[in-house]
């Protein structure tokens, strides 16, 4: 590590340069980069947490459900501090704490190990609960998803149950890069109003859509953004 790894400010311009230093097999570049603008802009302008406060109990928590493809997420994460953007380079490689799925116990700033689809929101749903057990009203849970991930049924268990029991601290962002096998019938926003969440659609590279999405107020109910960006191909 070197002092301008550390010191140096990054900004969004700058990402697509960090991304790039990120090479080898499986990096699963399309699942990476539908993620870039929805990631930076929670830790931009919206999550209260930074690399000083990965343990305070009343930071917020992001959990990266899409974990099989995390190379916009190091990118961010380096971008913001967290480490130091000198890893970035050794991705995937045997003695790098970067893996192709990002690991809690390794790089700092990530809340869960991940990568097995359908995982991600249950475990937001749980860590919303345990907050809010706690009393840390003020601690907010957000977790990203892709869209196929709603072909596995554990995804539609902890939506039914995030609704019922109002989990208001809970947000969920959605990126619907048109790669699920089964449509829902009114989309996916729909799915989420069914069972009693607050919703909104936006362009997934609009940040400042992005950005009055997250923020919009949703009292008494957990809240879904759904970010469309270009089809995977």
């Amino acid at each position: 590590m070197t002092s301008t790894d550390v010191h140096t400010a990054y900004s969004y311009d700058d990402l697509p340069r960090l991304m790039s230093l990120m090479t080898g097999d499986e990096k699963h570049g399309p699942a990476a980069t539908s993620t870039l603008d929805v990631v930076w802009v929670l830790y931009d302008r919206v999550l209260r947490v930074s690399a000083g406060s990965v343990d305070a109990p009343e930071r917020d928590r992001f959990l990266l459900s899409k974990g099989h493809g995390p190379m916009a997420y190091y990118a961010v994460l380096a971008a913001k501090g967290f480490f130091p953007a000198s890893l970035l380079a050794g991705f995937g490689a045997y003695d790098s704490p970067l893996g192709h799925h990002p690991d809690r116990m390794l790089v700092p700033g990530v809340e869960i190990s991940s990568g097995s689809l359908g995982h991600g929101l249950p475990l937001a749903v749980g860590s919303a609960l345990g907050l809010r057990a706690r009393g840390l009203s003020g601690a907010a849970v957000w977790v990203l998803i892709g869209d196929a991930e709603l072909d596995e049924g554990s995804n539609h268990e902890a939506i039914a149950y995030a609704g019922a029991v109002g989990l208001e601290r809970l947000h969920a962002v959605v990126v619907d890069n048109a790669s699920a096998s089964h449509g829902r019938p009114g989309g996916i926003a729909a799915r989420f109003e069914a069972a009693g969440w607050s919703t909104a659609t936006v362009d997934g590279r609009d940040q400042q859509a992005l950005y009055e999405a997250y923020t919009a107020p949703h009292p008494g109910r957990p809240h879904v953004v759904v970010a469309r960006v270009e089809a995977k191909v």
